[in-house]
């Protein structure tokens, strides 16, 4: 008896810092040098199947994500969030270089980085080229894409998205709307930045416009945000290609979640994956339920699990 209560004591001494050791050996910050000279921002947290999370933007970073949804994918996941080269708390390259090429090259980095031999990729908006990309080159680490949002082709998202944006702009459209000769990204450059100067660039992805203040107000949160790679990414010839017919190729199994109402990337721009084994979730959200809809993409990761055993 004496003897077990002695146990006892050691436990209840020891349970707080093994708890805490615990908790550490989940929560990890790291700076990842890659080859070429960048410092790549990664936060590791969580446990269970590692999780590699692909912002969009370009340019957007990983700290909403981990604010907004934390809780729900760390209890499902490892989640990498990292920040991609020119981005908030990463450094920039020095050659500017912001190609596909070396994208995919600091993902495997920082795979190799972190010791892991496989992982799932969770994307959004723009990061769907990404996943697919990546998907594509690296078919044996990728266990899987969850695809929240995400884009597969971006002429044809911005080609579906102008002429809604143009109607928000009431029934005399401007210029940027009826001029054909212009090039795409130039007219809906010109046209975001009217609706945002009239205060209505949020009906394009947000069911309000408090929402939409919520997220800019996390980019206000950390000083010295770097956008270098929103700055960059789109004039980069490569980033427009049709990524989309990728997708037949990619065997991994696929989380296509879409919302029925995001004027972001366009609600039938689903229509354009064809991956062999997929999930296709429409969900009543805009362009971010990982703000609006967090309980329908908490379901539709739940039944991708039980679908594919992940």
């Amino acid at each position: 008896m004496v003897r077990l209560a002695a146990v006892s004591l050691v436990v209840k001494l020891l349970f707080p810092v093994l708890l805490l050791a615990a908790c550490a050996a989940r929560s990890e910050v790291r700076h990842i040098k890659t080859s070429d000279g960048v410092d790549l921002f990664v936060a590791v947290k969580g446990h269970g199947t590692p999780c590699l999370y692909l912002h969009g933007g370009p340019g957007s970073g990983s700290y909403w994500l981990e604010k907004f949804s934390g809780e729900l994918l760390e209890r499902n996941f490892q989640m990498i969030y990292l920040d991609q080269r020119g981005t908030s708390r990463s450094t920039s390259p020095a050659t500017s270089d912001y190609s596909l090429d070396r994208m995919v090259r600091d993902f495997e980095e920082v795979r190799a980085a972190l010791g892991i031999r496989q992982w799932l990729t969770l994307g959004h908006s723009f990061g769907g080229v990404l996943q697919v990309v990546y998907a594509q080159r690296h078919p044996g680490v990728v266990q899987g894409l969850l695809m929240i949002n995400c884009g597969l082709n971006v002429r044809a998202s911005a080609a579906e998205v102008l002429p809604h944006a143009c109607s928000l702009l009431g029934p005399a459209p401007p210029k940027p709307c009826t001029d054909e000769s212009a090039p795409l990204i130039e007219r809906v450059s010109a046209v975001f930045r009217q609706l945002g100067d009239r205060d209505l660039f949020w009906k394009l992805g947000y069911a309000s416009l408090d929402n939409k203040k919520l997220m800019d107000a996390t980019f206000d949160d950390l000083p010295d945000w770097n956008k270098d790679l929103e700055n960059h990414a789109l004039s980069i010839e490569e980033y427009w290609k049709d990524y989309a017919q990728l997708t037949p190729s990619i065997s991994a199994p696929v989380l296509f979640f879409y919302g029925q109402s995001d004027w972001m990337v366009g609600p039938t721009h689903y229509k354009l994956a064809r991956f062999p084994h997929m999930l296709l979730w429409p969900s009543a959200v805009g362009h971010v339920p990982f703000l609006e809809n967090p309980a329908d993409l908490a379901r539709a990761i739940a039944s991708y699990r039980r679908r594919f055993r992940l």
